[in-house]
């Protein structure tokens, strides 16, 4: 299974790894390990998530870090569509899917 990432939710995740890296050295490495790890399990099933917008967009929390990966798995791929923040602008990615 592939990932492809809406361009939107890359720059998110770039920036989101940088401002980490910036408050502290080795926190924006952290952030990444724990996104990883999320991607690892959608890849193991992608299906294990709750549907948060129909038909078919799901939310994979990220732990320790207060952002969601929110994607959805189309045949052999996984599109991600945001990395958003669980208090800034709720839903701002719906547009994207």
């Amino acid at each position: 299974m592939t990932v492809w990432f809406h361009p939107e939710a890359e720059a998110e995740h770039l920036e989101t790894v940088a401002w980490y890296e910036t408050r502290r050295a080795g926190l924006g490495t952290r952030y990444l390990a724990a996104f990883e790890r999320v991607l690892e399990h959608l890849h193991a099933n992608a299906r294990r998530y709750r549907i948060v917008h129909e038909p078919d967009i799901r939310r994979a929390p990220l732990p320790r870090f207060p952002f969601s990966v929110i994607y959805r798995e189309t045949g052999e791929r996984i599109e991600i569509l945001a990395v958003a923040h669980h208090r800034r602008r709720p839903a701002y990615w719906i547009e994207r899917s």
